[in-house]
């Protein structure tokens, strides 16, 4: 199996091939998701909520998100696999290169932030040494506390024109990919056609350049409740890997998300 690199991405990007990808961390499902060919895998700080039974993402720590990537790396062979820099992890640029390299060194291929323009230098410093950055917009669930819950954003104007702003500035800075969470699709498709990396979204309707779904999600196996956005793929399948594989055709055919997944 050939391995997936930003090269990759951003290849499918220019042929219209949607990536797919899930949220891992272990071994097993690791492996499991890599024989049925997801394109790339994150290790994120959702553990917080699906593993740990808490009801946000801000008690995660690096070492929770390290021991995760070294578990996932090890039932990986051919997907990109990407760590989650989790909430304060990266508040200055020296906790950023701290953490991030730690992040690396446990088997990540990449890093992702949370955050707009203020990451900016960030993220010029961490990529100037040697460490690939994907970014995240929207709902950015380690700022729920500010937003005041798990709300959509982007649905006015000038939230919109924001977004599409702070992703312009972020790839300017250099990501290679970016996560657009819980925006309208319109809104997501136009970031998707203007910027030149790959865009993947959650929530944010059927036009970027590829899916992601929480793995429990998917499984409808979540502690907590069902986002709109996410589709139970084992309830119609007799197995998981059939669930995956049933995923992974819907994200590529474009049936997946359908308007009942997306928000206008």
């Amino acid at each position: 199996m050939k391995k997936v690199t930003t090269s990759t991405l951003l290849e499918m990007k220019k042929l219209g091939e949607k990536i797919t990808a899930l949220t891992a961390y272990d071994a097993s499902f690791a492996k499991m998701f890599d024989e049925q060919f997801v394109d790339l895998m994150l290790i994120g700080d959702s553990l917080g909520m699906v593993l740990k039974g808490d009801d946000d993402t801000t008690g995660v720590s690096v070492d929770h998100i390290a021991y995760h990537t070294a578990c996932v790396r090890k039932g990986t062979i051919r997907a990109f696999v990407i760590a989650d820099m989790p909430f304060m992890s990266y508040a200055t640029t020296e906790q950023a290169f701290e953490n991030a390299a730690k992040l690396m060194a446990s088997g990540a291929s990449m890093v992702k932030v949370e955050g707009g323009s203020w990451l900016a230098p960030t993220i010029e410093a961490l990529v100037a040494r040697g460490i690939p950055v994907c970014g995240h917009l929207g709902l950015t669930p380690q700022s729920v506390h500010v937003f005041g819950g798990f709300k959509v954003q982007g649905r006015e104007n000038a939230e919109a024109q924001k977004i599409l702003d702070a992703a312009l500035e972020l790839e300017k800075s250099g990501i290679q990919l970016l996560v657009l969470e819980c925006v309208p699709s319109s809104v997501a498709t136009l970031i998707s056609e203007t910027l030149t990396i790959p865009v993947i979204g959650i929530g944010a309707g059927p036009g970027t350049d590829g899916q992601i779904l929480v793995m429990h999600d998917m499984f409808g196996i979540s502690a907590n409740y069902m986002p709109k956005f996410s589709k139970n793929y084992l309830e119609e399948h007799n197995d998981m890997r059939s669930a995956v594989s049933a995923y992974i055709e819907e994200v590529k055919n474009g049936s997946f998300p359908g308007p009942e997944h997306s928000f206008k």
